[in-house]
């Protein structure tokens, strides 16, 4: 028989949804960083894309979160994470890709706090049972790349630039601090100049390459029993 399949939840934005900034449509599923990241992995895995327009990390949403849910609450990822883990458990390994959202001016947070928010997220899949043989999943920590030129977006983010720039150092701290894996997507990607927010396909596909490798590296130690997850160096 073979190796049972690992499952990988990939939990964030729009830019997990595949939000493309040219159409403001659905990227086809292989230009998204999380098809690219299934291609690259192979069949020994199973990624489940786990993407919503507008979600924060901890957040209620007064303004685009009532849609869906009174109060706000249909944009606040802390939320949704732990029925999204029981929904597709056992769960091998979680990303965590989310904060881009927690940028816009309605929230008026500093970056430390949406990265403080992201270890938040990170204590709830560490706590919960949703995981191989009822542990825990592993979890890849994702720092959003910057926000680039704003344009349509520019009054719903005012301000974020600045606080973007700050976001993969914050979030290095939360991540080593708890022990988890961790990229910066800032050190790999660029958003697009149409909108500063989102990715364009060639950059989908350098992020689902970058997460592949991670993903591998993480998987194999978890198999050997080797420790906690690999740091990239700084650049």
């Amino acid at each position: 028989e073979g190796v049972a399949r690992k499952t990988v939840l990939c939990f964030g934005d729009s830019n997990t949804w595949g939000y493309d900034p040219a159409s403001g449509q659905r990227l086809p599923a292989e230009q998204r960083w999380t098809g690219v990241l299934q291609a690259e992995l192979g069949h020994d895995y199973c990624v489940i894309a786990e993407g919503q327009n507008g979600r924060t990390t901890v957040w209620d949403d007064p303004i685009e979160g009532t849609r869906f849910a009174p109060g706000g609450h249909g944009k606040n990822g802390a939320r949704y994470l732990l029925p999204c883990l029981e929904s597709h458990h056992p769960v091998d390994l979680v990303v965590l890709a989310l904060g881009v959202n927690d940028l816009k001016a309605r929230f008026s947070l500093p970056a430390e706090d949406i990265a403080r928010a992201c270890g938040q997220l990170i204590d709830m899949v560490r706590a919960c049972p949703f995981g191989p043989g009822g542990g825990a999943p592993e979890v890849l920590l994702l720092a959003p790349a910057p926000v680039g030129k704003l344009t349509a977006f520019a009054t719903m983010f005012a301000g974020a630039q600045e606080k973007s720039r700050l976001m993969g150092r914050y979030y290095r701290a939360q991540a080593e601090e708890r022990g988890c894996g961790f990229l910066d997507a800032g050190e790999i990607i660029t958003t697009s100049d149409l909108d500063g927010i989102h990715f364009e396909a060639p950059e989908h596909a350098k992020l689902g390459k970058a997460v592949a490798e991670a993903v591998r590296l993480m998987m194999e130690q978890d198999s050997g029993n080797s420790g906690r997850p690999p740091f990239p160096s700084e650049p």
